[in-house]
């Protein structure tokens, strides 16, 4: 496995990716009906042009194995880590882990002094273990549907 920056021509393997992970990881804390307002299919071609200029303004980086995308994350300059999806076939695998580490480098790098994040139901487990901590809970609505998910900070060491 590679971590590379974030290439626009990567962003529709990036869109499918998270599209396949939210509709069978998060299957297992949001109900269908809760997949299907998180990621509606039929708004798939508005996400590729939307998130090819957010990842190409973030700090974003790609996991690949043999050149296929497995993995992404991205985080603003003022340390909102915004996405963080790893393929369902390679769950378990460090992939989330090295690009958080990536991604807590760069905000050192750039002298941020926390990151933040809204964690998932399936993601909250993941980011406590790497110390970040829950603020509060926070129900989100999609399409009409209400979520549930986490504001959690984590500081960072100088």
């Amino acid at each position: 496995m590679v971590i590379v920056e974030f290439e626009e021509a990567d962003t529709e393997e990036i869109v499918s990716l998270f599209y396949e992970t939210v509709h069978s990881v998060n299957a297992k804390g949001y109900s269908q009906i809760e997949l299907n307002a998180w990621a509606p299919l039929e708004e798939k071609t508005a996400k590729l042009a939307a998130w090819k200029v957010s990842l190409g303004r973030n700090l974003s980086y790609v996991a690949k194995v043999d050149n296929q995308v497995v993995g992404f994350s991205d985080m603003t300059h003022s340390g909102y880590l915004d996405r963080l999806y790893v393929h369902h076939c390679y769950q378990g695998q460090g992939i989330a882990t090295a690009l958080v580490d990536r991604l807590e480098n760069e905000a050192k790098k750039i002298n941020l002094l926390e990151i933040a994040t809204d964690a998932s139901i399936t993601a909250k487990q993941f980011f406590e273990r790497r110390g970040f901590m829950t603020t509060c809970p926070q129900t989100v609505e999609r399409k009409g549907v209400k979520l549930i998910n986490y504001k959690m900070i984590k500081k960072l060491d100088s």
